[in-house]
């Protein structure tokens, strides 16, 4: 039953939080006057990438439809690949307490900073081009690359991304405000329970 409410509680979170960024996006596009000319979000000057890779926890996000089986201990594992890019394996605990696993590949599209890329999985309709625009941006890095945030250039998604299960809280109010930085709204990002970390789902903006 616990499993079954946290999923019902996931579901609503998840509405509101599409809603939200429906009506955010439209009032970002009116704010300009030109509806989908609205200036990306910057990626941080420089990504050392040999730092970034390994392991990286999901401590919060915004909800997107691939991530919804995904009940708690969401993981991104990054690894250069033979070619020099860099090979993704993204991991989760299920709803039904299984494993779920996907591949892909990360291509830097941005040599001046090396922080935008094109990520691709080949098992993924529409996205299983090894080469393509830019979807992944890591906005904000905290000074010893233990959080990050990454988005895209529509804001349509948001990462809170973590060395650890758990994050202090001058770390938290970082996140935050590199969130808000970056035009996206803290409260359309859900926590990610993790073993060890957060177990509830709830807007960063209640935090």
């Amino acid at each position: 039953m616990h499993r079954r409410n946290l999923l019902r509680t996931s579901t609503r979170l998840l509405v509101a939080a599409v809603s939200a960024l429906s009506v955010t996006a439209l009032a970002a596009g009116g704010a300009s006057g030109q509806p989908g000319q609205v200036a990306g979000p910057a990626p941080v000057p420089r990504l050392e990438l040999e730092r970034y890779l390994g392991t990286w926890r999901q401590l919060a996000a915004i909800p997107q439809y691939f991530n919804l089986a995904c009940a708690r201990d969401t993981q991104a594992n990054y690894a250069l690949d033979p070619q020099g890019n860099i090979a993704v394996r993204n991991t989760c605990s299920t709803w039904a307490n299984t494993q779920n696993e996907i591949n892909g590949t990360a291509v830097v599209n941005d040599r001046e900073t090396g922080a935008q890329l094109h990520v691709s999985f080949p098992s993924v309709p529409t996205q299983d081009a090894l080469d393509g625009p830019t979807n992944y941006i890591v906005t904000a890095l905290g000074p010893d690359y233990s959080w990050a945030v990454v988005t895209d250039p529509s804001r349509a998604s948001g990462f809170v991304l973590a060395r650890a299960v758990s994050l202090e809280a001058d770390a938290w109010q970082q996140v935050r405000a590199a969130i808000t930085a970056a035009g996206q709204n803290t409260c359309l990002y859900l926590t990610s329970p993790t073993t060890g970390g957060e177990s509830r789902i709830v807007p960063l903006c209640a935090g």
